[in-house]
């Protein structure tokens, strides 16, 4: 199948909400025949990971999912079908608290969450016959970036990498989630973690202020009350700032995607990256939304994104990308070919 490795928004389908909305609510998830495994965390606590089950020899691609997300994630799902139609194997490990269960131990996940990444895919690794990828998108992606970038050679277990709407830079995340119609994102977490984090606190009783919790409106407040204090932060800055995925851009050796549209609502196009490694691609499309890049006639389809993932993994960048020419602190460009190619 040819693809169009610049991504395109459809005439249909206008502006970055309805990209980010439309994909993830209207258009049906392929199914998937997962198997899963729970595995014993090194801290005694529980990971539950889904698999799908591919031919020997055949290359196997890790997905690590986003803020509340699952294997059962729209992207998920359309990643890990075209995986299993190819005859690869795949799997998506979920993390603490995702999986449908409640998990044991006194913490939850985080963007920053780099030694959690390392023990899962050194976990697969050795289940690989073939090539060996990893993806994250969102949350999972700056995860997967920040230990690309943090591990350098010793991340080289993975063949290659891409990272799809991961909040580069977290506090200029934040501050969009907190404004205007993008609350509507954060009330939609807030009112998942809430519920975790109250359940929590019945295992744990005073890990966290309850009240204070329970008041939190926005991603900083929460990242301040829970987040930052049960992973080892000072606070939600420190989090933010330490956590951001742009700050190893130029430490990765592996050959990696990173894909953003500049119409994401979870960051916006001005403030994502002009520079990283040699070995990174930056693909900044000017539409897509967050991890949407919806295509094809109505009712559209999502074939899109995991077309453009393994065909990285197979083939490297063949498109145009955020230009190499650009600096560290300057402002980047967008040629009108590089994003519509």
């Amino acid at each position: 199948m040819s693809l169009s490795l610049s991504y395109t928004a459809p005439l249909w389908l206008p502006g970055g909400h309805a990209q980010t909305i439309y994909p993830a609510v209207c258009l049906g998830k392929p199914a998937v025949a997962f198997r899963r495994e729970r595995w014993q965390a090194p801290d005694g606590d529980f990971v539950d990971v889904d698999l799908v089950d591919g031919q020997p020899g055949q290359p196997f691609v890790v997905l690590f999912h986003g803020l509340e997300g699952s294997s059962n994630s729209h992207y998920a799902c359309a990643l890990m079908a075209e995986v299993a139609a190819r005859g690869w194997s795949g799997a998506v490990p979920h993390f603490r608290g995702c999986s449908g269960e409640a998990n044991l131990a006194p913490r939850f996940y985080h963007s920053g969450d780099a030694p959690e990444v390392d023990w899962v895919l050194r976990t697969l690794r050795p289940r690989a016959t073939g090539k060996f990828y990893a993806a994250g998108v969102s949350l999972g992606g700056n995860a997967l970036l920040c230990w690309l970038g943090q591990w350098q050679h010793q991340a080289e277990i993975v063949d290659a990498a891409a990272a799809v709407s991961a909040p580069l830079d977290l506090a200029q995340g934040g501050k969009a989630l907190s404004t205007g119609a993008n609350r509507l994102y954060t009330r939609m977490f807030l009112n998942t973690l809430k519920p975790k984090c109250l359940a929590k606190l019945e295992q744990f009783p005073g890990l966290f202020a309850r009240d204070a919790m329970l008041a939190a409106r926005d991603l900083h407040a929460f990242d301040d009350v829970v987040t930052a204090p049960l992973h080892g932060y000072r606070d939600a800055d420190d989090y933010w700032h330490r956590a951001s995925a742009k700050h190893v851009l130029h430490d990765i050796t592996v050959p990696t995607l990173v894909l953003n549209a500049q119409n994401d609502p979870f960051l916006p196009g001005r403030f994502l990256p002009a520079s990283a490694a040699p070995t990174v691609t930056l693909e900044y499309p000017r539409h897509g939304g967050h991890v949407g890049f919806a295509g094809g006639a109505l009712p559209g389809s999502l074939a899109w994104l995991p077309q453009r993932l393994l065909s990285f993994f197979e083939h490297g960048n063949a498109a145009p990308s955020a230009p190499q020419s650009c600096h560290a602190g300057t402002e980047p460009t967008y040629p009108e070919n590089a994003l519509h190619g």
